[in-house]
């Protein structure tokens, strides 16, 4: 086509109608500006995944009016969204001449003594159903309404109908240490920072010393960290932090067996053998080839299993029962799934699963929690622990005077065989998985294996599994980084067997999922930054911006038509660092170890000659900018060997030269590292998530003394300036 849109006849199709109808995209533009249409089979296969039957064409003609009929026949949506301060109509759906009533009941419980008007409406859109006129009237609500998650109850005639009121901020607040000024921090993979005292891998406590450390020595105010969801409870653990098992609960093998309070309780004989279960994995703590997750937790898992068994005094008993009390749920979703792995084995796609062929109302469930009632207990105890000390390490932080302290890392989305999608599969879309469509970069596109949830699932049950995700982001941390932000507003379904080519976007209301980052950032008084990298609709940069929530600027990305952007005209509202953890360090970088990677692993559609002459013309074009600000000398364009730290620095001084309200510092820069924590494309052809921490020279970076060493000293130097 010459347009970039579908034609008048497309549009009028029924499958076309049926599928805007729900938010799924029938045509959309690529990175390079291609327009492409939806073939029919996609969206069949992705209007099944929600639920929708558009098999043949009488299927699609019920199914829409199925639609239309049961929104019309609900009072109200099942979730609407309200802003603090401004007046806000919800539209009710009534008969010709009926006037809505509604009170409001807050979260609290309390109820809310405010004036609800309603509002008749004038009829002009009238929908005939069960042979009378529906048309839509509204309640209005007033602006003095406080934030939260509420109850509007609406009364017609003798029905009436609830909706989950969800009363936001407009946006998110800078606090106040940001209003005029801007902070910085570090990036850390804290799994790949051990000290002598870890496990093998960097845990909460070596976690909370980096923090106290980074702010006294060099005078960060907080650390970006890798996701730190919750993940399998026995080997072997899954070495990705973006694909976890629950994004609500953490991962508890990054507990430290010594820091909990009931460790002080053993026996001799008990802290004997926690010490040498800690002997036989503090050799790993010197490996810097490679992460050894399953050995480390082998050996933990059996510590903590003593710890637990020696018992709570009554203080400690009444705040674990506190706590499983407030996760409610939740946390029984988590522990019995890890319960049921435990005993049954890793659960897999086949039929015959224990994933597929029990759920949690199952009575062999029941059975296995009536039978391994301690076990069961350990695993609530083990994510209680968790959250302790992750709590103590941000308090560490606050304490030391950092002004955010923790940065968490939200992952975009869950394992399709976890805890989440077994307890709430009702929340989930059956049958799709979530990646991106080809674009320059990868030509067959992306499926990352995760399954979407449900944009009908979320408004039926007022965001529920949303909002419990955001607030527990919050629960240990000051900000929170959002990994491809842009799911909150679309994301791109993949039916099951079609490849990542071919799927389709589906929306979701991205005002009201913003609407609750705001809510809950505001009770936390933190901040939010989305990952919004790569092609950005200028609708979703808007609404980002409109929202308070801050993007991303990473140096060696922000370049266009073979020249790389003055950062001092990058935007305000970002977090600006000079790498990620998909390519090298700096120092790697400048090398070409993503050349040498590449080549090696057979991951180059052309010559290896090719890749190489275009990360040099790159490479050039970085110099150019650098030298042209002045950030470098123009001898470091010669010898770009022998200049590695100095033209490091240049970069991050670049960066500082930027408006950005955040900077992030990344340890590996400081430290000379050179290989990349994560080769997108891979799995275990490249060690993925399990690269430890080491100089330029290959040898292991503890987490004693990492501040004190010169090129974490000299980095912050530039930071600071």
């Amino acid at each position: 086509m010459s347009q970039n849109r579908e034609s008048r006849e497309r549009l009028e199709r029924p499958l076309i109608r049926l599928a805007k109808a729900v938010g799924v995209a029938t045509s959309y533009v690529g990175m390079s500006n291609d327009y492409h249409e939806i073939a029919d089979d996609v969206l069949v296969a992705v209007l099944a995944a929600l639920g929708i039957d558009a098999s043949n064409d009488m299927a699609i003609s019920t199914s829409l009016k199925n639609l239309l009929d049961e929104r019309h026949r609900r009072l109200t949506p099942p979730t609407v969204l309200h802003i603090e301060g401004a007046e806000s109509k919800v539209p009710v759906h009534v008969g010709v001449f009926d006037i809505p009533q509604a009170t409001i009941t807050l979260e609290d419980g309390s109820e809310y003594t405010g004036v609800l008007e309603p509002d008749a409406g004038d009829g002009s859109m009238a929908y005939w159903m069960d042979d009378a006129f529906v048309t839509t009237a509204s309640i209005v609500i007033p602006r003095d309404l406080p934030i939260g998650y509420h109850t509007l109850h609406v009364t017609v005639g003798d029905r009436t109908e609830d909706a989950t009121l969800i009363s936001a901020p407009k946006r998110i607040e800078l606090i106040d240490a940001m209003k005029d000024h801007r902070l910085w921090g570090w990036m850390a993979q804290i799994y790949s920072i051990r000290s002598h005292e870890s496990w093998g891998v960097g845990d909460f406590v070596d976690l909370g010393t980096m923090l106290t450390d980074a702010k006294a020595k060099t005078g960060a105010d907080f650390m970006l960290i890798n996701p730190v969801h919750a993940g399998e409870p026995v080997t072997p653990l899954t070495p990705s932090p973006y694909l976890p098992i629950s994004r609500t609960f953490l991962n508890f093998t990054y507990i430290r067996p010594e820091a909990i309070e009931e460790y002080n309780l053993l026996g001799e004989e008990s802290r004997t053998r926690v010490a040498q279960l800690h002997d036989s994995v503090r050799p790993l703590n010197e490996n810097a080839d490679h992460i050894d997750r399953d050995a480390m937790w082998a050996a933990k898992m059996q510590a903590l299993w003593l710890i637990f068994k020696v018992g709570r005094s009554p203080e400690r008993q009444a705040q674990f029962d506190a706590y499983k009390r407030a996760h409610g749920e939740g946390l029984e979703a988590y522990a019995t799934w890890c319960l049921a792995y435990d005993k049954w084995g890793a659960p897999t796609a086949s039929p015959s699963s224990w994933f597929r062929t029990t759920d949690r109302n199952s009575q062999p469930v029941q059975d296995l929690r009536n039978r391994y009632p301690d076990t069961l207990d350990f695993y609530r105890w083990m994510e209680w622990i968790a959250s302790e000390q992750l709590a103590d390490a941000q308090n560490a932080a606050r304490k030391a005077g950092m002004a955010l302290g923790v940065m968490a890392d939200m992952a975009v989305g869950v394992h399709p065989l976890g805890a989440d999608v077994w307890w709430n599969p009702d929340r989930y879309a059956k049958g799709a998985t979530v990646g991106a469509p080809p674009d320059m970069f990868n030509q067959q596109g992306q499926d990352w294996s995760q399954p979407p949830l449900s944009p009908i699932s979320l408004e039926k049950t007022g965001y529920e599994a949303y909002r419990e995700m955001v607030h527990g982001m919050f629960a240990q941390a000051g900000a929170v980084r959002i990994d491809h932000i842009l799911g909150l507003f679309r994301l791109w379904w993949i039916p099951a067997g079609m490849g990542a080519k071919n799927g389709t976007y589906v929306t979701y209301d991205s005002a009201v999922m913003l609407g609750i980052l705001a809510l809950e950032a505001a009770r936390a008084h933190g901040v939010v930054v989305g990952e919004d990298l790569g092609v950005v609709p200028e609708y979703v940069a808007s609404s980002l911006a409109s929202h308070g929530v801050l993007g991303c600027a990473v140096e060696w990305f922000e370049q266009m038509d073979g020249a790389f952007r003055d950062p001092r005209k990058w935007r305000e509202m970002a977090l600006a660092s000079v790498d990620v953890h998909d390519m090298p360090p700096c120092a790697g970088y400048l090398q070409y170890e993503h050349v040498k990677v590449r080549a090696e692993l057979g991951l180059l559609e052309g010559p290896v000659e090719e890749f190489q002459a275009s990360a040099e013309r790159e490479q050039k074009a970085m110099l150019r900018m650098l030298v042209n600000g002045g950030w470098v000398s123009g001898e470091c364009v010669n010898d770009v060997p022998g200049h590695i730290r100095e033209i490091v620095e240049g970069m991050y001084r670049a960066m500082t030269a930027s408006p950005c309200k955040l900077l992030a510092a990344a340890i590996v820069d400081g430290v000379g590292e050179v290989r990349t924590q994560n080769q997108p494309g891979t799995n275990n052809e490249y060690p993925n998530w399990r690269v430890p921490l080491a100089d330029g020279e290959g040898n292991p970076v503890p987490v004693e003394g990492l501040f004190d060493r010169e090129g974490m000293q000299s980095l912050a130097r530039v930071l600071n300036a």
